[in-house]
């Protein structure tokens, strides 16, 4: 069986966090309105854990920044 050609791969244009979403969201509304083929769950089901990664990560880049950011502007305690 063929890995999935869908998963981010090295030397692929990295996902935005709202590319993502998008195709969570559109993952979610097909199996939601059972628009999909129960031959393709499972697959849905992979591409969606690894978006959901993807999201996590940025995510907690993000705070990561933030805080940094934050530490840097209140600057060093006297």
């Amino acid at each position: 069986m063929s890995e999935m050609t869908s998963e981010p791969q090295a030397g692929d244009t990295p996902l935005s966090f709202r590319e993502a979403m998008d195709e969570l969201e559109g993952i979610l509304e097909r199996i939601e309105g059972e628009e999909i083929d129960i031959d393709r769950l499972a697959e849905e089901l992979r591409r969606a854990a690894v978006l959901l990664d993807v999201c996590r990560g940025k995510i907690r880049k993000a705070e990561v920044e933030v805080t940094q950011i934050v530490q840097s502007l209140e600057g060093p305690e006297e």
